[in-house]
């Protein structure tokens, strides 16, 4: 099942500075919902092992994240691909893109992303209704981790 999303947050910080936290593992993982692990890999990218619940399916994804057309500090594409044993797969990415705006900077995102197994099978609606519960908190606590 294939799902799209896209959106846009003001934040109030420097672009420089938001770009930083955006990179930055520690940031990340406190920022991503019901993530438990984060490490940066050699190659640039970073592993991760996050625990989903999505309707009745609950799982933890433990899976790898890359980095790509990396523009500092005007936006990056991040990909990414994780396994949840029996409740299926997630693999996709997003093109970050961050300009200065209002005396802060403006986060644009627009994400593409491919499910199967069990969650494929909860259907459109509550997998793109969790999708952008988990987008709203992960940039709520990326808002606050920028200002704090």
């Amino acid at each position: 099942m294939a799902m799209t999303m896209s959106g846009e947050v003001q934040l109030a910080a420097p672009r420089e500075a938001v770009w930083a936290k955006l990179n930055d593992p520690a940031v990340l993982k406190a920022c991503i919902p019901g993530c438990e692990e984060l490490e940066a890999t050699e190659d640039g990218g970073f592993r991760a092992v996050a625990k989903m619940k999505v309707g009745p399916v609950s799982a933890r994804f433990k899976g790898k994240v890359t980095l790509s057309d990396l523009d500092p500090p005007n936006g990056y594409k991040i990909s990414g691909e994780g396994e949840g044993g029996v409740a299926g797969f997630a693999k996709g990415g997003a093109v970050v893109g961050l300009t200065e705006q209002d005396g802060g900077t403006l986060l644009t995102y627009n994400v593409e992303a491919q499910i199967g197994g069990k969650l494929a099978q909860l259907g459109q609606r509550l997998i793109n209704g969790s999708a952008k519960k988990l987008a709203d908190e992960f940039f709520s606590n990326f808002a606050k981790a920028v200002q704090g």
